[in-house]
């Protein structure tokens, strides 16, 4: 079994937008525990401590110590601001540990592509992947090595190297990353065509619409 992350949850009263802004100036973060077919609990989460589980990569499964016992769950959706700062609202989604799931695990690159110095430029065509995995052996993240990555060479799906029991829903085919040679830039071939031509538009009546009055 992965090792799962834990955090702690409490019980939220207060519901709505104003609620929730009043939560957020607070530190809090409103969010809900559902699934199972149990009653869905609204909760609050400590802010700065939320924010650091996620970015430093728990995305797999948690342990939510919430009214003195244990769930266990999986981030379903976090909602950030619209300069991805702030987390707005996040959603847990309760699970057993034996259960299968389907859910994105963040692909992480390691090392330094030799394909660079060769003229290359590094392109992660997948930033997440969707995995079905039983609950307890769902990693925090996938990370791909990238240190023997030449020019015009690429890693696949099924270049991976997954642990037994998680299987990827996208194709064995589809490229994680490249490295791939630079676009050359256009000489300006545009640029010496001069300037377009002015839109001509119609009036229903067929004549040429000119300048206005």
């Amino acid at each position: 079994m992965v090792e799962s992350a834990t955090i702690a949850v409490e019980r939220r009263e207060q519901k709505g937008t104003r609620a929730a802004r009043r939560l957020r100036s607070e530190g809090l973060v409103p969010g809900i525990i559902y699934g199972h077919k149990e009653h869905c609990v609204p909760v609050t989460v400590n802010a700065s401590e939320l924010e650091a589980l996620i970015r430093h990569g728990a995305h797999g499964l948690l342990d939510l110590t919430i009214d003195g016992t244990k769930e266990s769950a999986v981030i379903r959706e976090v909602q950030w601001d619209v300069f991805g700062r702030e987390i707005l609202h996040i959603d847990f989604n309760r699970v057993n540990k034996d259960e299968r799931v389907t859910i994105e695990v963040p692909i992480v690159l390691r090392g330094s592509a030799p394909g660079v110095n060769e003229g290359g430029v590094v392109e992660q065509m997948l930033h997440d992947l969707e995995l079905e995995c039983q609950a307890g052996n769902l990693p925090q993240q996938i990370s791909v090595n990238i240190n023997d990555l030449h020019l015009d060479q690429q890693i696949t799906i099924g270049d991976l190297e997954l642990d037994e029991g998680l299987a990827p829903t996208l194709p064995a085919d589809q490229v994680v990353v490249q490295v791939a040679t630079p676009e050359e830039e256009s000489d300006g071939d545009e640029a010496s065509e001069g300037p377009a031509e002015p839109e001509v538009i119609r009036r229903e009546g067929g004549e040429d619409q000119g300048d206005g009055d």
